[in-house]
This record gives structure tokens, C-alpha cells and sequence, in this order.
């Protein structure tokens, strides 16, 4: 069977079980996720999608969200739209906004509504930061290790083509802003535009010259927003005939003021905040924090709020030039992956066996999904022990202080994104989280048992 007629099978069972093609009103896919809005929740087979061979976890929230793996989850997404008929939907907010009251039966709190939105912003964005962060973190290891000059056109043309999106990354962080609160996504970029725009810098305001970028995306997050619910609130007394003409120039009028006078220095201050505090955790904390950290991390995965860290990351290299926080934070998957292979190791199940071996070159290539619903998070117990090996890798990371230059997956692929002088110790805590991992689920945290639903 190829892989094209592998992808439909898979894409057929999640239909039937999802109460056939007819009960999808839309979907979208993430990096390892089929994101399906239906519409009667009724008719959906839950213990059936769990059970279908090729999908290692359903994650329910306002969208049926069925976890297939990288890769495997963009063959598979094609063939259910073609199977359902159904139109690519990547921006679901309009019917997460439908059913909230449904998801607010489910105990969704404001503060996890918040950052799943601010994940929505970013979420997108994924794909164009890893690809930047692997191309400027090689270049950097390359010419740090004088096989390449730094002023060599080759050096250069890699340098313009992976630094790129973090110069300009506050124009794409302003339009999805804007998409994700029902604004105009130009108008949102144009927010972001306002803060890094260049010809700033000749502006004084309060006895001070105003400085590019200074808010960082924090900044920008605030100019897009407002933006989108100014030109909402313009828009319900401009007559619909200047609709086009004032309503977007009142908008980025009032907005760039404010973004001046307010948005730009509150940003500014936030992110200080954010930074500073996170760095004298680490300061004080040491490796007690890194273990806190590292061990908590899964937690945040399976809620899907990690995604809402990305600014945190971003403006972190922003202000100080690095990020110590992803490496202690990506031996969560490393921890992840040892047990995972302690469960390979002591199991006797084939089906167990095979789920295992699906999600482990995902896992250690930084894509943990795969894994936590597949395998660790059902058997209950290799969670917990995976979190525990992930704080022992967490506490050294934290320990040399290791940081990365951008952001990016974790696992293996982070080694090209660390600084050059550190790739030794950051594999090194990669492999004592592996083996904490693996130990401890090894020793009391896995038995046969366990696995009564892998028969």
C-alpha cells in the first residue's frame, strides 16, 4: 500500500468515526494535529478515534483534535478534505467563538482562553521560525568555527536569508493579531510596521528620541489589537459608503498616537519585566528552578499553552541576545523519549511496541505529541516519570546556563540553534534527561499491565 492510499484509509476511519463526512464543518492541521470542528458531538465515536492504527491521541477542546505525527498529519489532511468536501479552515476562531458555551462547560478559564489566543498568533508562525532559527543558528556555528568568514558573500547570503523573519517579525506577529481579534490583517501589520519602522528613531517625545522596536512584540501585540477594535468601534457610525476610505485611516491615526505615547514604553517595561524576572529565577533558583521548570513543562503541552511561551522566547533574544529558558525547557521531550524507551525496553506488547516506535523519531527530533498521547500520557504512571527525568536534564541546563541564539524544535535539531561553545553540554543534558527518562520509567514507573488497552 502507498503512502498516498495509507493517508486516505487513515483519513476514512477519522471520517466514520467522526460521524461521517457530513457531520465536519471544518478542520485545519498543525504540526502533528487534524484540528476538526464538527457539528454534533453526538454522533462522534470517541473510544473509536483513539482506537484507529496511525492515531496516537484525540485531544478534545472546542475542535476535535486527532494527533497522527508530523509529516503523516499534511498527507493526511489533504485526503479527509477531499473525503469530506470540506474547505481548509487554518483561522477556526469564528467557531470556537460559536461554541463557547460549549467550551465553557469544559471549565476553560479565562487566563487558558487568553493564552490559547495568543498561541493562535504565533502558532502559524512556527514553520518560518524554525526554518530562520536553523539557518542563522548553522550559519552562526559555521563561521564560529572559521569554516566559513563572516564576511564571505556565501556567510552573507545565509545570514540575509535565515535572519530575515526577526527583523521583520513584528509586521506577521500584527497581522495574525489582528486575524485572531477580527481586525484587518493589513491593518495589523501596519501595527507592527509603527514600531520598527526606522524613521522612528528622529522622533522625540518627553525630552527622549523614541527607540525602534523598543515594546518588542508586546508592543506590537497592543497596537494590533487596539487596532482591530478601533476600527471596529469607527466603523458602527462612518457611514458605509466612506466605510473604506475613513475607517482604516481613523484606525492607524488613533493607533500610531497610542502606539507612541503608550504602547511603545508599557511594551517596553512588560517585557523588561518578563525578562528580568525569568532571568533572576534562573539567578537565584539555579538548578532547583531548572528542575522545576524542565519537570513542568508536559504539563503545558498536553493543555496545548506552550505555544503561548513563544513571545516569551522571542523577547528574551530580543533583550538580552539569547534564550536560556527553551533549552531547559525542551528536556521535557528528551525526558519524554527516555521513558518512551524504557517502555520499548520492558513491554512484551507488539501493538505497544509499534506505538512506540512510530512516536520515537518524532519525539527525538522535537515533536513530543506523538508520544505524550500516544503512549506516555494513556499508561498514566511514564508521564509522571518522563516529567521527573525531564527536571534532572532541566537542572543541568540550567546549571551551565545554556542558551540558544533563536528559537526553534527541541530536541537534537536544538544542538544548531545553541551557542557553538555550548553544543557539547546542551548534548549532554539531552542524553542525562534520556537517561533519567529511561531509569526511572525503567524502575517504578512501567509495567506490563499497565497496557491492557494496547492488546
Amino acid at each position: 500500500m502507498g503512502k498516498r492510499d495509507e493517508s486516505y484509509k487513515l483519513a476514512a476511519e477519522i471520517a466514520e468515526k467522526l460521524g461521517g463526512k457530513g457531520n465536519v464543518a471544518s478542520y485545519a492541521n498543525c504540526m502533528t494535529r487534524l484540528r476538526v470542528k464538527v457539528k454534533d458531538e453526538s454522533l462522534v465515536d470517541r473510544d473509536g478515534l483513539k482506537r484507529i492504527e496511525g492515531v496516537f491521541g484525540v485531544v478534545e477542546e472546542d475542535t476535535f483534535q486527532i494527533i497522527v505525527g508530523p509529516g503523516t498529519v499534511n498527507q493526511v489532511a489533504d485526503e479527509f478534505g477531499r473525503l469530506t468536501g470540506e474547505t481548509e479552515d487554518f483561522d477556526l476562531k469564528q467557531a470556537a467563538a460559536s461554541n463557547k458555551a460549549e467550551v465553557n462547560k469544559k471549565n476553560a478559564t479565562p487566563f487558558k482562553q487568553f493564552l490559547r489566543r495568543i498561541a493562535n498568533i504565533f502558532i502559524p508562525l512556527i514553520p518560518a521560525l524554525v526554518a530562520s532559527g536553523l539557518i542563522t543558528g548553522i550559519t552562526k556555528a559555521v563561521i564560529q568555527a572559521e569554516w566559513l568568514a563572516a564576511d564571505s558573500q556565501t556567510a552573507l547570503i545565509l545570514t540575509a536569508i535565515g535572519g530575515g523573519l526577526f527583523a521583520y517579525l513584528g509586521i506577521l506577529v500584527g497581522f495574525n493579531a489582528a486575524k485572531e481579534f477580527g481586525g484587518s490583517p493589513a491593518l495589523g501589520a501596519l501595527a507592527g510596521i509603527l514600531i520598527i519602522n526606522p524613521a522612528i528613531a528622529d522622533i522625540s517625545l518627553f525630552g527622549e528620541n523614541l527607540l525602534p522596536g523598543r515594546g518588542g512584540l508586546v508592543g506590537v501585540l497592543f497596537a494590533a489589537i487596539f487596532m482591530a477594535v478601533v476600527a471596529k468601534r469607527v466603523r458602527t457610525f462612518i457611514p458605509k459608503s466612506l466605510d473604506i476610505i475613513l475607517t482604516p485611516t481613523i484606525a492607524l491615526l488613533v493607533t500610531g498616537l497610542c502606539t507612541y505615547v503608550l504602547f511603545m514604553p508599557v511594551g517596553g517595561w512588560i517585557s523588561e519585566g518578563i525578562t528580568g524576572g525569568l532571568l533572576a529565577v534562573l539567578d537565584v533558583g539555579g538548578p532547583g528552578a531548572g528542575f522545576v521548570l524542565g519537570a513542568t513543562f508536559l504539563p503545558l503541552v498536553v493543555t496545548g499553552l506552550h505555544q503561548g511561551l513563544t513571545p516569551v522566547h522571542l523577547e528574551l533574544i530580543n533583550s538580552i541576545g539569547d534564550d536560556p529558558l527553551l533549552p531547559i525547557l525542551a528536556m521535557g521531550g528528551a525526558g519524554q523519549v527516555g521513558a518512551a524507551f524504557a517502555i520499548f525496553a520492558k513491554t512484551k506488547k507488539k501493538r505497544l511496541k509499534r506505538a512506540v516506535g512510530g512516536g520515537l523519531p518524532a519525539g527525538m527530533l522535537g515533536i513530543g505529541e506523538p508520544l505524550i498521547f500516544g503512549v506516555t500520557l494513556p499508561l498514566g504512571r511514564p508521564f509522571l516519570t518522563a516529567c521527573l527525568g525531564a527536571g534532572v536534564g532541566g537542572a543541568f541546563q540550567a546549571y551551565f546556563s545554556i542558551a540558544t541564539t533563536s528559537i526553534g524544535v527541541s530536541g537534537i535539531p536544538l544542538l544548531f540553534l545553541v551557542h557553538a561553545n555550548e553544543i557539547v553540554l546542551y548534548l549532554l543534558g539531552l542524553l542525562i534527561s534520556y537517561g533519567a527518562g529511561f531509569l526511572f520509567t525503567y524502575l517504578f514507573g512501567f509495567k506490563d499491565e499497565m497496557a491492557s488497552e494496547f492488546t
